[in-house]
């Protein structure tokens, strides 16, 4: 069994906290559904405290805007966005049509068509997350999206330039100054104001979450992105001050961000729970890195790596930092998971920032049956048929009337047999004319 050295708080406050934000969020959304830009603008006022004449952005505020962040921000989002871009090209270009033949002038095939537009949610609220804005607009765009509305709130009452240049620089085709579930509900339910967007992208706190799974259905989502976690899985190669370093890396997040570390030395685990105590009063973002860390902390000691790596698939964790001697093995021994870090040359802040892979992950164990976002997310793979040959047709109307048959559906068995006689020998007993 394993050891644990430091436990989180018990699910029960988790379950009561959940249960909150379930029915806050529902009271929002059916708010928003009966008045429109009325709930929208209350709802923004009351929590963010901002209520101008358009929440939507018109060019020329784009512009000057823009004209105010300074050149090494602009240079640096377009440095990452380009690293992004790069990738999701590479993932487009992997995904291929298809199309084949079956039977003689039989063809079946699919396509990749891109949504028609989707609403990219970028977070800001206390922190400008700028890359937010790289991984679900710049994404959309590579796969084909001809219509991306973004939305980003205020912070403290300003505008976040540097989150609107970087949404712009992306290449959003409208940009708008709002932020929570009544962002998220006017992008996909529609108001006076705003279109409905077929699809919704993008992570964002609990409440956010919550309002794209409740919406889920009504608009289709990338995935639950919900507060951010992190495990990382060291031995006793691994450095702990690092380690500890790491994990408060994504602590800061918020106070409901799971950080788990699972090692295989008991010693190592100590050391970096003395390293965390001893770094987090100096954090300038301790007062939420402190409770994640305090309410959602872990250390878990396993007995020895196939243990950790089996541990560590049980989390399903959004991100997984592996600090091994030979880091690669999580490859194979490893399968829930949203994206691994492989060695203490990468961390979960290069994939947050800079590095060029999506850091829209499934979170709370949904990495179970979902990866990330990534182009495909933005993509219907939607199949067609051709039948040009008349005996194959003849052929397959004969096979469909008998299973169809088989299952009850006479209409159905109709459409076969019609094609069978038409093309073939078969009969229409069924028809009263007597004929084809």
């Amino acid at each position: 069994m394993p050891l644990h050295l430091k436990f989180p708080v018990p699910s029960g406050h988790v379950t009561a906290a959940r249960a909150d934000v379930t029915e806050r969020v529902r009271a929002i959304l059916d708010d928003v559904r009966a008045h429109g830009d009325d709930a929208v603008r209350r709802y923004s006022e009351k929590f963010d405290d901002w209520s101008p004449d358009s929440f939507r952005l018109a060019p020329d505020e784009i512009r000057r805007i823009v004209s105010r962040v300074p050149d090494t921000v602009l240079d640096d989002i377009r440095f990452v966005q380009q690293q992004v871009r790069t990738f999701a090209q590479a993932q487009r270009d992997a995904l291929g049509d298809v199309e084949i033949e079956t039977l003689p002038g039989v063809r079946l095939g699919h396509r990749h068509v891109p949504v028609s537009g989707a609403g990219a949610y970028v977070p800001g609220g206390r922190y400008p997350l700028t890359a937010s804005a790289h991984m679900t607009i710049v994404t959309a765009k590579v796969a084909g999206v001809p219509q991306v509305a973004a939305c980003t709130p205020p912070i403290r009452g300003e505008i976040p330039a540097a989150t609107v240049a970087a949404m712009h620089l992306a290449g959003a085709d409208e940009i708008h100054l709002l932020g929570g579930v009544q962002a998220v509900a006017a992008l996909a339910l529609g108001t006076e104001t705003v279109e409905p967007v077929p699809m919704l992208a993008g992570p964002g706190n609990a409440y956010v979450a919550e309002a794209k799974r409740q919406l889920f259905g009504e608009v289709g989502i990338d995935l639950f992105a919900g507060p951010t976690e992190i495990l990382v899985i060291a031995d006793e190669n691994a450095d702990p001050f690092v380690v500890a370093v790491d994990l408060l890396s994504q602590a800061e997040h918020g106070p409901d961000s799971p950080a788990v570390l699972v090692t295989t030395s008991e010693a190592l685990g100590h050391e970096v729970a003395r390293h965390v105590e001893r770094l987090l009063p100096g954090m300038p973002t301790r007062d939420f890195a402190a409770p994640a860390w305090r309410d959602h902390g872990e250390i878990v000691v396993a007995d020895g790596l196939d243990e950790a790596f089996r541990i560590a698939d049980s989390y399903a964790s959004e991100h997984v930092e592996v600090l091994t001697e030979n880091p690669r093995q999580a490859l194979e021994k490893m399968r829930d998971y949203g994206a691994l870090f492989l060695g203490e040359g990468t961390c979960v802040s290069y994939g947050d920032k800079v590095i060029g892979t999506n850091h829209v992950l499934p979170t709370r164990g949904a990495a179970r049956y979902t990866g990330g976002l990534w182009v495909g997310k933005y993509l219907k793979t939607v199949t067609y048929q051709e039948v040009t040959d008349t005996a194959s047709s003849a052929l397959l109307g004969e096979v469909c009337g008998r299973a169809a048959r088989v299952e009850l559906f006479e209409g159905h068995a109709r459409s076969g047999d019609v094609r069978a006689a038409k093309y073939g020998k078969g009969t229409l007993p069924w028809n009263e004319e007597g004929a084809a």
